[in-house]
């Protein structure tokens, strides 16, 4: 986004309007009043009020330099004329979470299903049952990470030739048939075999469908959303374990051990969700008509206009692409070298480290202490809960705060004390609910992920940064739960001392690396405040005519932080 150039709009806006009547401009809204969150709303809010805000299409100079491709597929709706009210544009946004957002998040639900059930897959035997190991279970989880990692990249590659309405849902379907083959796993290879398989097939997912929310929203919405589709995630890991502790009891119906059952099931359940989403996903904001979603569509033409111009008003860089075309080599490599989002790859590569190695242990340290099968899956269940909460205050006050690398931190000094008392008490003799709680309370930490990965979105600056980052992001993230998912050692069983110390310094290097992210993307904008500030007007309508610097390189864009 133009930062620095929509500044300089909102400060012609009473030029622009006092002309308007000569040049047959519409008037804009005011910044000052749009306001995010209900709570902002007061009675003084004037719902019926222009909401269309200043940009770089209402200044004739800087208009052309922003044009949306010809190719674009919403070209049709864009209207740099068009004014709206915050009325029409809160019920717009409404409808998008309703059409849009909430089968997003069922989406994620069973992605996580899939991903979450080999945890409550543990109470059941199922490492006797298999003949397997700890480190055996370490190794399917590095496994699956690993495969998940090195198809996220390939994956967001094919979802921007195709469409990602067209590539998730294949993907939900192919990796829900890997699932349900769990049914018959016989031992350590056919196990590792299955987990490379739906790392394979489950990489790539969420950036994906990160990239395709960004079609719909703006980048405040944006981190709202993710607060709330991360928050489905929670919610089938409380689904999951739910449904663990009914369907584990079925071991023994047809022969068959209760684990069996669970995989089974659960996939069946993602297969239904991955056939549906070939109707319930459509291209983009003006492509909903089809014979699933109606032959008039989802929106109206000026809802469709809203849709288009209020997103493009905010961020000119979202026009830059078609939405099925493909990254060639040249741009992968041009995304891949631009050093300014790596210190976010960086932050992905360790935040979610101190608390991975609980999270996947949880039910089988329930089990060490003393639950029963059902307790051991009903116990797991609270944490999440907290987590939930916790999540979804930590977004809404980065947005409300306007700041993201310091709320985003509180989310490690949280885990901090919990892990200390891991790291000093004697496990062996401590009351088992005395650690459940301590457990419970550091697995329900505020996460940052869903700042984080608006935070990625935001400072990539152009479709093909924004689709290539995600992907990268997550790869990042995958490597530190690899790293995270062999912390834990058999030799160091059953309560992990040298592990939990190896987190604690893996925590304290990270509220180190938080600030140095933070001070970072504060000296890159004072850079280039220093560039763009020597030049006249006429310079800058220069460097905007001739300038080859795309995305983040431009100096006319300013970091997020």
């Amino acid at each position: 986004m133009a930062t620095v150039l929509v500044q300089q709009v909102a400060g012609k806006e009473s030029a622009i309007q006092s002309t308007s009547s000569l040049d047959n401009i519409p008037p804009l809204g005011v910044p000052k009043e749009e306001k995010r969150f209900f709570f902002q709303r007061t009675k003084d809010f004037n719902r019926d009020a222009i909401a269309t805000q200043p940009s770089v299409f209402d200044d004739p100079e800087t208009a052309e330099k922003y044009q949306p491709r010809s190719d674009w597929e919403n070209l049709h709706r864009f209207d740099p004329r068009a004014r709206w009210t915050w009325a029409e544009e809160y019920a717009i946004v409404r409808k998008i979470d309703l059409r849009i957002m909430i089968w997003a998040c069922i989406m994620f639900m069973a992605l996580e299903l899939d991903r979450a059930n080999l945890v409550q897959a543990l109470t059941d035997n199922f490492l006797d049952d298999l003949r397997l190991t700890t480190n055996d279970y370490n190794l399917g989880n590095t496994v699956f990470k690993l495969a998940f990692l090195l198809a996220e990249l390939p994956s967001q590659l094919v979802s921007k030739w195709m469409g990602p309405d067209r590539w998730i849902p294949a993907q939900m379907s192919l990796w829900s048939i890997v699932a349900a083959s769990q049914f018959w796993l016989s031992g350590r290879e056919s196990f590792l075999a299955t987990r490379a398989l739906l790392g394979m097939l489950q990489g790539g997912f969420i950036p994906d469908v990160i990239l395709y929310l960004s079609y719909f929203y703006k980048h405040h919405e944006m981190t709202l959303r993710l607060g709330f589709f991360w928050t489905m995630m929670s919610v089938a890991d409380i689904l999951s374990a739910l449904l663990a502790a009914g369907l584990l009891q079925l071991r023994g119906v047809e022969g068959y051990v209760g684990w069996r059952w669970l995989f089974l099931l659960e996939a069946l359940l993602t297969l239904i969700v991955g056939i549906f989403s070939f109707g319930l996903m459509p291209p983009g904001p003006c492509q909903t008509a089809n014979w699933f979603r109606g032959k008039h569509g989802w929106f109206t033409p000026r809802e469709e206009t809203i849709m288009v111009n209020r997103v493009l008003r905010e961020d000119p860089s979202k026009s830059d692409m078609h939405n099925r075309q493909p990254i060639t080599p040249r741009l992968l490599w041009k995304c891949l070298k631009d050093f300014d989002l790596w210190p976010l790859y960086l932050l992905g590569l360790v935040f979610q480290i101190p608390a991975t190695p609980e999270q996947q242990y949880i039910t089988l340290l329930l089990k060490n202490m003393g639950f029963d099968t059902f307790a051991s899956n009903i116990l797991s269940i609270p944490w999440t809960v907290i987590h939930i909460i916790l999540m979804l205050a930590l977004t809404y006050g980065s947005e409300v705060l306007g700041e993201l690398t310091l709320v985003a931190l509180i989310g490690q000094i949280w885990i901090l004390p919990f892990l200390i008392y891991l790291c000093v008490a004697d496990l062996a003799t401590e009351n088992r609910w005395v650690v459940w709680t301590i457990t419970t309370l550091l697995l329900g930490y505020p996460n940052a992920h869903p700042i984080q990965v608006g935070w990625n979105s935001r400072n990539s600056n152009t479709v093909r940064s924004r689709t290539v980052s995600a992907a990268c992001y997550n790869m990042f993230v995958q490597t530190g739960a690899i790293v995270a998912s062999n912390i834990y050692r058999t030799d160091d069983a059953p309560f992990y001392r040298r592990g939990n110390r190896q987190l604690l310094a893996i925590l304290c290097m990270n509220i180190i690396i938080y600030l140095l992210v933070k001070f970072y993307y504060i000296a890159r904008n004072k850079s280039r405040d220093r560039q763009w500030d020597a030049m006249t007007s006429e310079q800058r309508l220069v460097y905007l005519s001739t300038t080859k610097d795309q995305g983040s390189k431009r100096l006319d864009f300013r970091f997020e932080h």
